[in-house]
């Protein structure tokens, strides 16, 4: 999952924050499926007057906003919701380079990295078949071996490209899509 779509500084909790902050649901509805609509607009409704109670009212019912949110997000990924993750953990480097690449208007720079991480990668794995082809007849083991290196780098290179063709928003899960992005 890419992977920050359930923390505190993700794009959804995010959206849901700004949608209080300016009193208006409709920005953060882009992010959940039509199905869980009339959720999110109930819970809106519904901590908006809690939300000018004080400093702790405040907190609680933004709490609950952002984890109906999120929740809501996930069940459309068909991914499972275990709570919102906090602000600041590490993404590793793909998501920021695509951040940027969105707010830069070019996806370059993400394309460079990429293409060198599996440039890098299927030439490991096939140095890997090479070394074990030359052994291969020498033992059961060997072959054993050979195979393994073998079907991995023809499978590795399947799933990239399955990858590659999937719905841009498609978590492994096997999520519907439902809502598009």
């Amino acid at each position: 999952m890419p992977p920050h779509c359930d923390s505190l500084d993700g794009p959804v909790a995010t959206a849901a924050r700004l949608a209080l902050e300016q009193d208006d649901v409709d920005i953060v509805l882009a992010y959940v499926p039509v199905s869980a609509e009339a959720e999110v607009r109930t819970t809106f409704d519904a901590v908006l007057p809690v939300r000018r109670l004080g400093h702790e009212a405040r907190t609680v019912a933004e709490r609950l906003f952002l984890e109906t949110v999120v929740r809501l997000h996930r069940e459309g990924e068909g991914a499972p919701f275990t709570g919102l993750r906090p602000a600041g953990l590490d993404v590793g480097p793909v998501i920021p380079l695509a951040e940027t690449a969105i707010e830069l208007g070019d996806a370059a720079p993400v394309a460079t990295f990429l293409a060198g991480v599996l440039q890098d990668e299927l030439h490991r794995r096939f140095a890997l078949v090479t070394e074990l082809a030359a052994r291969r007849t020498q033992s059961v083991a060997d072959d054993r071996a050979y195979v393994s290196a073998m079907l991995g780098f023809e499978v590795y290179s399947h799933h990239v490209f399955q990858a590659m063709h999937t719905d841009a928003h498609e978590h492994a899960s096997g999520g519907s899509g439902e809502h598009s992005h």
